[in-house]
């Protein structure tokens, strides 16, 4: 299975960027897809994330309102749709693959394929 991940830049508080995760190897239906970012220092931090099934979606906090994940089922894609950027969303994105319990959305070892990453800094 390879994601392929895209989409961040540089970009300025207020603006919006759109992520995407395209997979290859393996269909998204039936597994859950999510967003992580980590900044330098940091452990890598639960974004969002869309279950398989039913499509229910889950945020962190600090991104509710702001960040949309969405798929497209036909094009094996997921995408982040981010609004309303700041500057403490700089991270590099990674997109991931896997079936974790609802009460381990959150945990990245739960997910066993990974993108390679992609660059989102917010400059103030």
């Amino acid at each position: 299975v390879q994601l392929q991940a895209s989409g961040g830049g540089l970009v300025q508080a207020g603006d919006s960027l759109r992520l995407s995760c395209a997979a290859s190897g393996r269909s998204f239906n039936g597994y859950t897809s999510a967003w992580f970012r980590q900044a330098p220092g940091s452990q890598r931090e639960f974004v969002a994330a869309l279950r398989w099934g039913g499509g229910t979606t889950y945020y962190t906090d600090s991104v509710k309102g702001r960040f949309t994940i969405s798929r497209d089922i036909v094009k094996n894609t997921v995408y982040l749709q981010m609004n309303s950027l700041k500057p403490e969303d700089t991270a590099v994105y990674y997109c991931g693959m896997g079936r974790p319990i609802v009460s381990a959305m959150r945990n990245p070892d739960m997910y066993y394929d990974w993108g390679q990453g992609t660059q989102v800094t917010v400059s103030s």
